[in-house]
């Protein structure tokens, strides 16, 4: 039978650092990277020859960019992985990071999640195969046509579904590190620039540039460095996924109630039991799809929740109380990274103006195109 984290010796978040999510600058990737380690190292109270092993999960910077940038922390000779999974890059690298740990091949490692806007290709255009549907529909027309199913099905306006940028705007308003830091009204969100069908600029998540870092341990190093327990946040499930046969218009919602299902049960959780989630929230309409597919709620009753307040910071579940994709930003590369940073700050009470009351158990999720899916949870001891 497969082995789970829980099976495993146990590995905790020690160190969590952020470069903030902005627009495009003229900022070397370099600078984004270290300052976000850097603040992950201090966090910890431990010093750069101490991290054994680090995963770089980058989607759009090019060839072995973590190597022109860990140099200037001092050479170490430790090991280096670049990792690219599209938006599930940084949650690949923490996943990494934290199974070397868990097995004992290290005892401390680095997943640091760092991007730049770029003109990428996507693989499937180059695979000199054809294939009639892969670009058929861009992503935001597609999530303008789910947008307007799901409000279709369920008896709902699909302006409706723009409430969860207003959430989400909201509690990014209270992130420094995030990419959009402002407060919208619902009509200032449903005002904007049109996208597609319903959906508006505010409604989408911007691509930007920044960086995130988590530094991940064992027992045996939080003793041996003097880390502070107090504030070392266990990992307890480690779920991954890719797309399975008879994909279909809901592939994303698909596999991550496959894959949230297997992350809980490695926890041995309930979807009730969580406290704070980051999820891929790349377009609105997906916030509700994945707290439907995850168990929360009856397909439908999401936005009714919603509208309630219940996924409001303070409410039944905090979702995305970093801002989401939508405000945080989704500068690729480190998203995943950073859902982990702020889940970890949640969990340890740290999290400020954004603090959900109380929480004892986070969740992260992401996708990668559709094609991959990736889980954590995260719990107080």
């Amino acid at each position: 039978m497969a082995k789970t984290l829980k099976d495993l010796r146990p590995v905790y978040v020690v160190g969590i650092g952020w470069h903030r999510y902005q627009p495009l600058s003229e900022t070397p990737y370099v600078m984004l990277g270290l300052p976000a380690i850097r603040q992950a190292l201090s966090d910890a109270g431990i010093t750069w020859p101490d991290v054994e092993s680090s995963y770089i999960g980058t989607g759009l910077l090019g060839m072995a960019a973590g190597r022109a940038m860990l140099k200037h922390l001092g050479a170490t000779g430790r090991p280096l992985v670049h990792i690219e999974n599209a938006s599930a890059s940084g949650s690949a690298a923490f996943r990494h990071a934290c199974i070397e740990v868990a097995a004992g091949i290290a005892d401390v490692s680095l997943a640091i999640g760092v991007d730049k806007p770029g003109v990428v290709q996507r693989a499937f255009t180059k695979t000199g195969i054809g294939n009639l549907a892969d670009d058929a529909i861009v992503p935001f027309t597609h999530f303008a046509l789910l947008t307007n199913e799901y409000a279709h099905k369920h008896g709902v306006k699909p302006q409706d579904v723009a409430l969860v940028a207003v959430k989400n705007h909201r509690n990014g308003a209270l992130n420094p590190n995030a990419h959009r830091q402002q407060e919208r009204s619902l009509d200032e969100i449903l005002g904007g620039k049109p996208v597609s069908g319903t959906l508006t600029a505010l409604q989408c998540c911007p691509v930007g540039e920044g960086a995130a870092a988590v530094i991940v341990a064992s027992e045996d190093a939080i003793k041996r460095l003097g880390i502070d327990p107090g504030r070392a946040i266990r990992v307890t499930a480690s779920a991954a996924s890719s797309e399975g046969a008879g994909a279909h218009a809901a592939a994303d919602a698909a596999i991550t109630k496959d894959t949230i299902a297997d992350a809980l049960k490695q926890a041995s959780l309930a979807p009730t039991n969580v406290d704070v989630l980051e999820l891929h929230d790349a377009f609105t309409v997906e916030e509700l799809h994945y707290v439907e597919a995850m168990g929360v709620c009856k397909p439908g009753q999401a936005i009714h929740l919603l509208k309630e307040g219940a996924f409001d910071i303070g409410g039944q579940m905090a979702v995305s109380p970093s801002g989401g994709l939508i405000a945080m930003g989704h500068p690729i590369g480190p998203t995943g990274v950073g859902q982990i940073g702020e889940i970890a700050m949640q969990l340890r009470g740290e999290a400020g103006a954004r603090q959900h009351k109380g929480a004892k158990v986070g969740l992260a999720h992401m996708v990668g195109l559709g094609a991959v899916c990736y889980v954590h949870v995260l719990q107080r001891p």
